[in-house]
């Protein structure tokens, strides 16, 4: 592009659409930009964004992918005085006629960092409002399917005379009754499930990036439940550039979800790296990576990690998003190489991440369980 036209493309941007005509039109990404720019600073003209928290979050979402984050949190500033959104978070009697819905959380979340101080409290509470509807909506399945699969799978084939579960041993052996004798003839002993801690170790790593953000508030609220289960062992990562462990948090959903730092940019390949330095049984090791695959550093060196991981015996699922919007947009090259792994890579709305994670745990067959529930699977490169 010659220096005249970049520099009359610059100057149709600063100046928005009602401008000299000798400027041009804009097309493509330009286009989308002048959209969100428009938004915002024509909002006089043209009624700004809306009342509604998901047009306010889908332009959020919309900003990041057109600017870097330092202008980001400029637009996002100006967006809090210009559009009077601070009126949103000032008012209880708003934020308590809204629906308790995940967009308003990743909402709040993404802008977290200019949000005026004698806001917070407000933001905070309706946070946790919402996080509480959603936990006790999810939590319930999650323990139940959780527990069955760590149930089934603990069971003694071969059990000691003090292990034996004498209930379930005589149901188990009725059909070898003697009546005349009046004597059961056991065939079969079953035991108890074993007793002990950390029967599987799950790590869940979540992409912060933006456009993940109500994968990031679902992830959250099932780690906290995950963790409240002493049989098995759960970490929670952040990433995007840098990589947060948020294990400490797990026991507060909503003080991790204030820890996150929503937006930037992504490593997977860094975060997998992190991953593989602290797991310390891979073959009792579930990861579960949430991410779009978009990365930001290298592919290559991302699905060598996820690779190794993968030979070591760490059973991998990648979810392209944890959230009721379906299918994400997502690096598809990524994706089928992911799949060429035998990571059996999909979207997953909350609804089904209980199953999800109780198939994962009884080692079941992942690409199975996600034809039963017409969960469209990223298919192999090969």
């Amino acid at each position: 592009m010659s220096d005249d036209r970049e520099r009359l493309r610059r100057w149709r941007l600063v100046l928005g659409a009602e401008t000299d005509p000798d400027l041009g039109p804009l097309a493509g990404d330009d286009a989308g930009m002048d959209h969100v720019l428009q938004a915002l600073y024509d909002s006089d003209r043209k009624g700004g964004l809306g009342s509604s928290s998901p047009n306010v979050a889908r332009w959020l979402g919309d900003i990041r992918e057109y600017f870097p984050s330092s202008i980001v949190r400029v637009m996002q500033a100006d967006a809090l005085s210009r559009l009077n959104l601070t009126q949103m978070l000032l008012e209880p009697e708003t934020l308590e006629a809204v629906d308790a819905d995940v967009h308003l959380v990743a909402t709040l979340l993404s802008l977290s960092q200019v949000i005026p101080q004698k806001t917070r409290d407000t933001a905070r509470r309706v946070v946790a409002n919402v996080v509480a509807e959603l936990e006790r909506r999810l939590r319930e399945p999650m323990l139940q399917a959780v527990r069955g699969s760590l149930h089934r799978g603990s069971r003694v084939r071969r059990p000691r005379t003090s292990e034996i579960d004498w209930d379930r041993t005589i149901r188990a052996n009725l059909k070898t009754y003697l009546p005349a004798e009046r004597v059961l003839v056991p065939e079969r002993l079953v035991g108890h499930g074993r007793k002990r801690t950390g029967l599987r170790d799950i790590v869940l790593c979540v992409d912060q990036s933006g456009s993940m953000a109500s994968s990031v508030v679902y992830s959250s609220i099932f780690g906290a439940i995950l963790a409240s289960l002493r049989s098995v062992s759960t970490r929670m990562l952040l990433f995007d550039t840098a990589i947060a462990d948020m294990t400490q948090r797990l026991d507060d959903p909503v003080d991790l979800l204030f820890g996150a730092q929503l937006g930037g940019g992504t490593d997977i390949r860094q975060a997998l790296a992190y991953c593989q330095r602290i797991i310390v049984r891979p073959l009792e090791t579930i990861v579960v990576l949430i991410t779009d695959l978009f990365e930001g550093g290298s592919s290559d060196e991302m699905v060598d990690r996820a690779a190794a991981l993968v030979r070591s015996g760490v059973q991998m699922v990648c979810l392209l998003a944890l959230s009721d919007q379906g299918a994400p947009s997502h690096d598809s090259a990524n994706a089928a190489r992911f799949a060429s792994l035998g990571i059996p890579t999909f979207a997953c709305t909350p609804d089904l991440f209980p199953d999800l994670m109780a198939t994962a745990l009884a080692r079941g067959d992942i690409s199975a369980w996600a034809a039963r529930h017409d969960i469209v699977t990223v298919r192999s490169s090969g």
